[in-house]
């Protein structure tokens, strides 16, 4: 079992390693274009918004005991 969750986990970071090679973008760079289901249902692309202000929030689900 717990060589399970050590290939697994191992596994997962070369696929992370690799996405995040492949998508990289630097600072000053555009965003690229993604889709979210949105609150209301149905879809929402970040180019639906062109020409709008957009904040894109990113935050972390913690669970760890402080």
């Amino acid at each position: 079992m717990k060589n399970t969750v050590r290939i697994s986990i191992l596994i997962a970071l070369f696929i992370l390693a690799a996405v995040r090679s492949a998508s990289a973008i630097d600072v000053g760079d555009k965003a690229p274009d993604f889709e979210l289901t949105s609150t209301m249902g149905g879809k929402i692309k970040l180019s639906d918004l062109k020409g709008k202000n957009v904040l894109i929030n990113f935050y972390v689900l913690d669970f760890s005991p402080t």
